[in-house]
């Protein structure tokens, strides 16, 4: 009998299972949306290193434009260490 899986492990799963495609078109669409007159996500990074990111939608709106992007990271860095990794034996 398997082990229960930790909750990592089942985002691990889902990050995976997501198209590549998606998860890509997403990220880029929220980092550079509205384009006029400057991105969203530019525009909260900027009043985070300025120290005006203060009222509770503009953080909402920072991890709104940020949070795709970490999850197409983190898609890129489980496919290229699933392509290096040799896959596991079958048991005996």
């Amino acid at each position: 009998m398997n082990p229960p899986r930790t909750l990592l492990q089942r985002l691990g799963d889902l990050i995976d299972r997501a198209p590549m495609v998606w998860v890509a078109g997403l990220a880029i669409w929220l980092a550079v949306a509205p384009i006029v007159p400057e991105p969203h996500l530019l525009e909260k990074w900027r009043m985070l290193s300025q120290g005006t990111l203060t009222r509770p939608l503009d953080v909402f709106d920072l991890l709104l434009h940020t949070v795709p992007l970490l999850v197409l990271l983190a898609k890129l860095i489980r496919a290229r260490t699933r392509r290096a990794d040799p896959p596991d034996p079958p048991p005996p």
